[in-house]
């Protein structure tokens, strides 16, 4: 009965520990899951601070519906998340009722043994009986051994006492993680039935702007029409500048234009090659060329998400920011040029070897020509909008004279 209380405790304990191990694994789930949460919350935060502002102005229809667009999608990832989190909270609370319900049958079967050897103890608690089981001995030998034995039996009792202790205080703190776990998973939905109130007015008001947009859909369908040509016109500019720039740097070199290759590619000096691959090596690792924003426009065609017949390109992406936000160089570099373009301010270019990083709409600049720059360097003030008065930058990463994905090369972009 004893060697079946023993062989029990053992598993118990064995389980108690896997038990553990699990509980760590979701407590770092738990961690990622509430990090993902906060940086969401922040987003939306920011949302609503621009959404607040630009309701102060005199706004497009079609920019209010795209600002509501990418509210709903960052509210629902949060509603996503947090459901995620109230879910990860239902298994650790059923998995420490489960520890709590072996840890008690532990502490009960511990307490148990440890009352039967008080018991044998309190019966043979004459020191007389302990000298008389030592002179009973009949070597030294046996002697030694039975010394040792009632030393390794004080010991068990000692060690039998402690681990009563020890499994009481771990019941104790299951108990209150237990608590703090209800407590937490009940926030987490009250704040989930908050949000998605929110998000069915928020896509009321979507819906509402989508008809209203729709019945004027030609004129918005030339506006947009407008906008692309205006940003394609631009485009063409900074493509000149590039193979200008490509050509001077070719020219200067001494690197003749034989091929259509080379007449594309920058001729790298020695130090050109050293920025060019350390800005390569640094591909998925750069930071944002503003402090803080959000992607309002991906690079590359896409559908206009209302008025599904158009189609519209970006060479870069559009970042909206707060207004007299400045833009920020991603990388060590030097200014290739500052262009005025008609209409639309100032286009900074910083030329990183063979790679070009583009910063559009800038008002007082803060750099020129030729100046050698660093990471984080402003460039410039962000200007804000006459039409819609969003405060909005493009940004865009050329190879030689090939347009790359920003979002390929900024971090987390």
């Amino acid at each position: 009965m004893r060697s079946y209380k023993f062989l029990h405790i053992a598993l118990l304990g064995c389980f108690l520990l896997g038990s553990v191990q699990s509980t760590f694994a979701q407590s770092k789930k738990q961690r990622e899951l509430e990090q993902r949460r906060e940086a969401l919350r922040t987003e939306m935060q920011q949302l609503q601070r621009l959404r607040e502002s630009n309701k102060k102005k005199e706004i497009s229809e079609l920019s209010q519906v795209e600002d509501l667009d990418q509210q709903i999608n960052v509210r629902e990832d949060l509603i996503k998340v947090t459901n995620r989190q109230a879910n990860l909270l239902t298994r650790e609370i059923n998995e420490n009722l489960n520890k709590m319900e072996n840890l008690r049958e532990e502490l009960t079967l511990l307490k148990e043994d440890y009352a039967q050897m008080i018991r044998r103890s309190y019966k043979s608690k004459d020191g007389q009986s302990k000298v008389m089981f030592l002179l009973s001995s009949e070597s030294f030998a046996q002697a030694y051994k039975r010394v040792q034995y009632m030393k390794q039996y004080a010991n068990y009792r000692k060690k039998q006492g402690e681990q009563i202790k020890e499994r009481t205080e771990l019941l104790q703190t299951v108990n209150k993680d237990l608590a703090r776990q209800k407590k937490d998973k009940d926030a987490l939905i009250a704040e989930n039935r908050k949000a998605k109130l929110q998000l069915d007015k928020e896509k009321e008001q979507h819906d509402a702007l989508v008809k209203a947009i729709r019945k004027k859909s030609s004129v918005y369908a030339s506006q947009i029409k407008k906008k692309q040509q205006e940003a394609d016109r631009i485009d063409r500019q900074i493509d000149k500048l590039i193979a200008e720039a490509i050509a001077a740097a070719n020219k200067k070199t001494g690197t003749k234009a034989t091929t259509k290759g080379t007449a594309n590619t920058f001729a790298l000096t020695p130090e050109g090659k050293i920025l060019g691959a350390s800005f390569e090596s640094n591909k998925g690792r750069l930071i944002w060329p503003v402090k803080r924003g959000r992607v309002i426009k991906r690079f590359g065609k896409s559908k206009h998400p209302t008025l599904p017949n158009i189609t519209t390109y970006s060479s870069g992406v559009e970042i909206e920011t707060a207004p007299k936000t400045q833009a920020r160089a991603v990388f060590n570099g030097e200014v290739l040029a500052i262009l005025k373009i008609p209409g639309a301010n100032n286009a900074v270019s910083v030329r990183h070897g063979n790679y070009i990083t583009v910063y559009q709409n800038l008002v007082n600049i803060s750099v020129q020509k030729g100046d050698k720059i660093s990471r984080e360097q402003e460039l410039g003030e962000i200007a804000a909008s006459n039409l819609t008065g969003k405060t909005v930058l493009k940004f865009v990463v050329y190879k030689n004279k090939a347009k790359l994905n920003p979002s390929d090369w900024v971090l987390n972009m």
